[in-house]
């Protein structure tokens, strides 16, 4: 078994004495029945607080959310560095205007810059600047440093979790 982690970056520690979750669960299970899947939903909430918490925190520094990180990133992932507003927002799988409010968040810290997109006259391109790419990798360092805090998992469990979760991807139909 892996020691317990404490990450330095923790926000917001709770540090109670029982697992709300788990004593939310029993009570459920009294009061409606079985409460497997309202404790796994919980978790799983939970869970995402945490790691937005810990991830935006690393990326503090750089003056990134991870929100702003993921756009940025992806955009050095293209070919160009450059996609479509729309097709950003696809890939991020975010409604059209969180991608313009990340984007203008980028493009108003010098890390990317909007153009006319030559394949549409209407559409607008997202860039990746020289800086932004720098940004990237130095916030990309960072996370991986701190095992996108996420450290206290091995690989196999990294994968397993993948796994779970992709199943429910699949079921509401990101992908086929």
């Amino acid at each position: 078994m892996r020691p317990r982690y404490r990450s330095p970056v923790v926000t917001g520690q709770l540090n109670l004495p029982f697992d709300p979750i788990e004593r939310a669960a029993e009570t459920w299970r009294v009061h409606f029945g079985p409460s497997s899947a309202m404790a796994a939903v919980t978790s799983i909430m939970r869970a995402q607080q945490i790691l937005l918490s810990q991830l935006d925190t690393l990326l503090k520094p750089h003056d990134l959310t991870f929100a702003r990180y993921e756009a940025l990133v992806l955009l050095t992932f293209s070919r160009t560095g450059a996609l479509p507003l729309s097709r950003l927002g696809e890939r991020l799988m975010v409604h059209p205007t969180s991608v313009t409010n990340t984007v203008s968040r980028l493009e108003g810290a010098g890390l990317v810059r909007r153009t006319p997109n030559p394949r549409d006259g209407r559409g607008v391109l997202a860039e990746i600047t020289d800086r932004g790419r720098e940004v990237a990798r130095a916030a990309t360092a960072d996370l991986m440093g701190a095992d996108f805090a996420m450290p206290m998992y091995g690989e196999d469990e990294l994968d397993q979790m993948f796994d779970l979760l992709r199943t429910l991807r699949v079921a509401v139909g990101d992908f086929e």
